[in-house]
């Protein structure tokens, strides 16, 4: 009598059925899974920079600027590139290794096609050396807006005080809002 090991065909397509099936439900949970963790990373990381650019500030009794800095060292309204903390002593919002101004920082551009803004129009964020936002206008929201998931728009409120607060779920609805109840949104 002869004894074969393995499995059939039906087994096999029974199998593979099975499989094909868990897996199609799995998908898109671990799509959004995904999505999910690259905004919390980048929501984490500017929160990083916003409080490298305050404590700078502080501890170098100078004012401190975090912005997207074009190829002339001009900060600019392009937030989704990558963004430089520099000090920024004459507060003009320029880049000047010249008159002695540093590098403090810098945060990689984020993914292609998320959107990432201050404000609507705002070019940069500086802080005075008491930790206080330095000038009249720059408090607003960081809005970060991943492509085709705007129910996973998250976003830091950076208040005149100089503090910054990351938005979080506020009702049943998941959807991250600010403090005010305000939906985070870009535009």
């Amino acid at each position: 009598m002869s004894k074969y090991n393995g499995f059939t065909i039906i087994e096999t397509l029974v199998t593979l059925a099975i499989l094909l099936s868990l897996i199609s439900i799995g998908v898109p949970s671990l799509n959004n899974f995904i999505v999910y963790t690259r905004v919390d990373n980048e929501i984490f990381t500017l929160h990083r920079m916003i409080l490298i650019t305050r404590n700078t500030a502080l501890s170098s009794n100078t004012k401190v600027t975090l912005c997207p800095l074009n190829e002339r060292g001009q900060c600019e309204n392009s937030w989704h590139q990558t963004l430089s903390v520099f000090t920024d002593i004459n507060n003009n919002k320029i880049y000047e290794p010249s008159l002695d101004e540093k590098m403090i920082a810098n945060k990689a551009a984020i993914k292609n096609g998320d959107k990432l803004q201050y404000g609507k129009t705002r070019i940069g964020l500086t802080y005075a050396a008491t930790g206080h936002l330095s000038g009249w206008g720059q408090n607003a929201t960081f809005s970060y807006c991943p492509l085709n998931h705007r129910d996973k728009n998250r976003g830091i409120v950076v208040a005149t005080s100089g503090r910054a607060y990351v938005s979080a779920k506020r009702n049943a609805s998941g959807k991250d809002k600010r403090r005010t109840g305000a939906l985070i949104q870009c535009a």
